[in-house]
C-alpha cells in the first residue's frame, strides 16, 4: 500500500501531457525500445491522426527509488473542453496530479478549469514547465505565473522537457515524495470504484477500477452494486501496455476485470464492484452525471441497420460515458437515435469511431442545444425541447428559455478588440476584463450555448491568430426570443434541417440556408422552390431550376402554335411531377447548414 502511487497528468491542449507519458515510461523502463513510440498511451488511430488524446488511458510502472520498488499508476487524461468529463473521472480515481503548463504559451484556460477540478477532488499538485527548450520559452514568466496561480514556492516548480528528457528523474522523485500514498484498508470487504470500460468482441466488458478496500481475486463471486448482478471475476490484473494477469488486485491500486458480461447495460462507469457474499455497507459516491451540451440526431443510411446502429452505441458508450441517446424517429429519415455530446469535437469523433469501429454509416441532422419552453396554460413546468420539431405551437407559448454558459477567455492584449466584438456577435455580454500580466487578458463572458456550438471556437482562433484559449461552464436557463424556422423543400417541409433560432437572426440566416441549399440539392425534372418559414410567414425564397428537354427542336420554321402546343404539353407534364415528385436531400446539406459564417 505505502508503496503505490496513483497520479493523472493535467494540462491545456498540446502542453505535451501524452509526450511526457512516454518519457516516464521509458524512463522506468516499462517500454522497451521495440514497442517505443510517440503518443505510446493514444492506442486509437483518431488520436494518433489528430495528435490529440480522446481517452483517458491508465497504464501501470515499477521504479525503483532509494532502494525501494513502487508502483505508479499513471492516466494520462484529454486537454481539450469537450472531453473534461473524462478528466474528471481520471482525477476520482488517483490521489496527485502532474499539473503540466507550456513554457511558451503560459497558463491557458483549460488548464485552470482542470486544476480546479483537481482541487475539489484534494489532489496534491505538482507543477511540471514542460518545453523548457524552445528558443521561444520564456521560463522566468510562467514560473512566477504558476506560482501566482498555485500559491506554491517557485523552487517546487520542476523544469522539465518532455521532448528531450529533462527533469524526467525530478519529477518521478516529486510523485514519490510529494503524492501521498492511497488510503484504504486491505481487510475490510471489497469496494472498487469503476472508472472506465471497454468492449471487447472476444471477451465480452473489460471493466477498469480502482480498488478503494480490500482486494479482488480471480474466481471471486462479485457484485456489481447500482445493477446488483451477480458475476464471477474469471480474470483479473492490472494495467501495463498489455494486460497482466493477477491472482488478487488489492487496495489502492488500478486494474481490469473480465467477468464475460455481454450486455454492455450492465456495467456503468462510477459504479462499486463488491463481494457477492460479504457486501460493503456503503457505495462509492460516484461521479456526477453528465450533461450533454450538444444535441444532433443520428439516423441510419440504411432503415434496416437500425438495431445494428444501437447495438454499437451501446458498445461506444461503454468507452464513452459521456455519450446519451435515446431513440427517435423522423418524417425525413426514418428511425434513429437523439444523442447528447458534450460539444462539436465530440460529435465529430462519435460520427468517425461509429465509422471506423462498427462499419456504420450514418447521417447526422444539424446539431442544437437543449430549450425549455413554458406554455400560458402552464407557465410554471418546462417543456424540454431537445429537437425544433418538439416546439409546441407558436400562439400558445408563453416564454422560452435558452441555457447559458460562463466563458473564460484567455488572450494576447492585442486581440482583447477582436475577441470581444466576436462574442458579441455571438450575443455575449462581458461580465469581467483582468490583465494577467501585461501581455495576456483573461476575459469572462456570459454567452448563449447556441452561439458556440458551430463555429465559434474555429474562429476565435482565428480573429487571435491562434493565441486565444477557450474554457466554459454552464450557468443555467435564461429566457430568449426563439423562434421555429423551417425549410420548406416543394411545399414539403423537410424536419431534419428545422432550427430554433434568435429572433434577431431567424431571417438572415434563413435567407443563407435557402440560398446554400440551392446549390447543393441537385436538379430535377421540375422546378423545386426552397423556403424557409417561420411559423406560416414565408421568410425566404430560392428556386432550382428544372432540366428541361427542347421539346421544340424538331419545328424548324412552321407555324408558332405548333411549338406552343409542344411547350404547352411540356408544362403540364412538368406540374403533374412536381405534385408526384419528391425530393433527396444529400448527405452534404445537412452539414453545410452548420457551417454557414464560413
Amino acid at each position: 500500500m505505502k508503496n503505490i502511487r496513483n497520479f493523472c497528468i493535467i494540462a491545456h491542449i498540446d502542453h505535451g501531457k501524452s509526450t511526457l507519458a512516454d518519457r516516464l515510461l521509458e524512463f522506468t523502463g516499462s517500454v522497451t525500445d521495440r514497442e517505443k513510440k510517440e503518443q505510446l498511451l493514444d492506442s486509437m488511430d483518431l488520436e494518433r491522426e489528430r495528435g490529440i488524446t480522446i481517452k483517458s488511458h491508465a497504464i501501470q510502472m515499477d521504479y525503483t527509488y532509494k532502494g525501494e520498488q513502487y508502483i505508479l499508476n499513471l492516466i494520462d487524461t484529454p486537454g481539450h473542453v469537450d472531453f473534461s468529463y473524462e478528466v474528471s473521472r481520471s482525477i476520482a480515481a488517483c490521489e496527485g496530479a502532474l499539473l503540466v503548463v507550456d513554457a511558451a504559451q503560459s497558463i491557458q484556460a483549460q488548464t485552470i478549469s482542470n486544476l480546479y477540478l483537481a482541487l475539489e477532488n484534494d489532489l496534491e499538485i505538482i507543477p511540471v514547465l514542460n518545453k523548457v527548450d524552445l528558443p521561444s520559452a520564456s521560463p522566468e514568466e510562467v514560473t512566477d505565473d504558476i506560482v501566482d496561480l498555485l500559491g506554491c514556492k517557485a523552487e517546487d516548480v520542476i523544469p522539465a522537457s518532455a521532448k528531450t528528457g529533462i527533469g524526467i528523474e525530478e519529477i518521478l522523485s516529486a510523485i514519490i515524495e510529494r503524492i501521498p500514498p492511497p488510503k484504504g484498508n486491505p481487510d475490510e470487504s471489497l469496494q472498487a470504484l469503476v472508472f472506465d470500460s471497454v468492449y471487447n468482441p472476444f471477451r465480452g466488458v473489460e471493466t477498469y477500477f480502482r480498488v478503494i478496500n480490500g482486494e479482488i481475486k480471480k474466481g471471486q463471486k462479485i457484485k456489481f452494486v447500482a445493477t446488483d448482478k451477480e458475476y464471477y471475476a474469471d480474470e483479473v490484473g492490472t494495467l501495463k501496455l498489455t494486460q497482466v494477469v493477477k491472482k488478487s488486485v488489492k487496495a489502492g491500486d488500478v486494474g481490469y476485470l473480465i467477468t464475460g458480461i455481454k450486455d454492455a447495460r450492465e456495467v456503468k462507469v462510477g459504479d462499486t464492484i463488491t463481494d457477492a457474499d460479504n457486501p460493503t455497507k456503503n457505495a462509492i459516491g460516484g461521479f456526477e452525471d453528465v450533461k450533454p451540451m450538444v444535441f444532433a440526431g443520428i439516423y441510419p443510411v440504411d432503415t434496416d441497420e437500425f438495431e445494428e446502429l444501437r447495438s454499437s452505441m451501446e458498445k461506444l458508450q461503454l468507452n464513452d460515458a459521456s455519450l446519451v441517446f435515446a431513440p427517435e424517429s423522423s418524417a425525413a429519415l426514418g428511425f434513429g437515435f437523439r444523442c447528447g455530446f458534450l460539444g462539436m469535437l465530440h460529435m465529430e469523433i462519435i460520427q468517425e469511431r461509429l465509422e471506423r469501429e462498427f462499419n456504420m454509416t450514418v447521417i447526422t441532422t444539424v446539431p442544437n442545444v437543449s430549450y425549455h419552453a413554458f406554455t400560458r396554460k402552464n407557465p410554471d413546468i418546462p417543456i424540454v425541447v431537445n429537437n425544433p420539431t418538439d416546439l409546441p405551437d407558436p400562439s400558445s407559448i408563453d416564454h422560452v428559455e435558452e441555457p447559458y454558459i460562463k466563458a473564460t477567455i484567455i488572450t494576447k492584449a492585442d486581440f482583447v478588440g477582436n475577441v470581444m466584438s466576436l462574442c458579441i456577435e455571438k450575443r455575449g455580454v462581458i461580465t469581467n476584463q483582468t490583465y494577467l500580466t501585461t501581455e495576456r487578458v483573461e476575459l469572462n463572458f456570459d454567452m448563449p450555448l447556441a452561439e458556440i456550438v458551430f463555429d465559434f471556437y474555429d474562429r476565435l482562433k482565428t480573429v487571435s491568430k491562434g493565441y486565444a484559449s477557450f474554457d466554459y461552464t454552464p450557468i443555467g436557463m435564461r429566457p430568449s426570443k426563439l423562434v421555429r424556422v423551417d425549410i420548406l423543400l416543394n411545399a414539403q417541409p423537410v424536419d431534419a434541417l428545422s432550427a430554433l433560432l434568435h429572433a434577431d437572426n431567424a431571417v438572415n440566416i434563413g435567407k443563407k440556408i435557402c440560398s446554400k441549399l440551392k446549390e447543393l440539392i441537385p436538379r430535377q425534372q421540375f422546378d423545386i422552390p426552397i423556403q424557409a418559414a417561420i411559423g406560416a410567414k414565408i421568410i425566404s425564397r430560392e428556386t432550382t431550376k428544372a432540366l428541361r428537354k427542347d421539346v421544340t427542336a424538331k419545328c424548324y420554321g412552321g407555324d408558332i402554335s405548333r411549338k406552343r402546343k409542344l411547350l404547352e404539353k411540356q408544362k403540364k407534364g412538368k406540374k403533374r411531377m412536381r405534385q408526384v415528385g419528391n425530393v433527396e436531400v444529400p448527405q452534404e446539406a445537412f452539414m453545410a447548414v452548420l457551417k454557414l459564417n464560413d
